[in-house]
């Protein structure tokens, strides 16, 4: 049996409620894939882009977690918001790196991907925190049909 740095087996690590989010797992995986691509580019170059999109795609998983350890749904919501605001700054970063040529097209079509389907989460999570139906998006409330 492993143990950890507290002496507890793994599989008796301690787990957060945020941590249990499906939508905060594929922040995490997102967020290692971009920091992945964001190592291959030169030293020096585009310093001020890397770090923009560092912390734009850190900061979504990042939002996610401290809006969960909040007492109130109103705080909670707020921090899936700008999670969210932090997901929609890491697709125009990535969209300006392709077509930059500093991401091929192959990685820009996965990392795509992958912002959709947290997009559709982040929507999902945000509307049953609300109460709403499935399917209705917070971003449509107040819209005129």
């Amino acid at each position: 049996m492993v143990r950890g740095e507290r002496g507890f087996a793994q599989s008796e690590r301690y787990i957060f409620p945020f941590e249990r989010l499906e939508v905060w797992q594929e922040s995490i995986e997102l967020a290692d894939v971009v920091l992945g691509l964001l190592e291959r580019i030169p030293p020096n170059r585009h310093l001020r882009m890397v770090s923009q999109l560092e912390g734009a795609v850190t900061s979504i998983a990042q939002n996610i977690a401290e809006g969960k350890g909040r007492q109130h749904t109103k705080e909670f919501l707020q921090y899936l918001s700008i999670a969210q605001g932090s997901l929609y700054e890491t697709v125009t970063s990535t969209e300006v790196f392709r077509r930059n040529k500093l991401f091929d097209e192959v990685e820009y079509v996965k990392v795509r991907g992958k912002t959709e389907q947290i997009d559709r989460k982040l929507n999902g999570l945000m509307n049953s925190v609300r109460g709403k139906k499935r399917g209705e998006r917070v971003s449509d409330l107040g819209r005129k049909q």
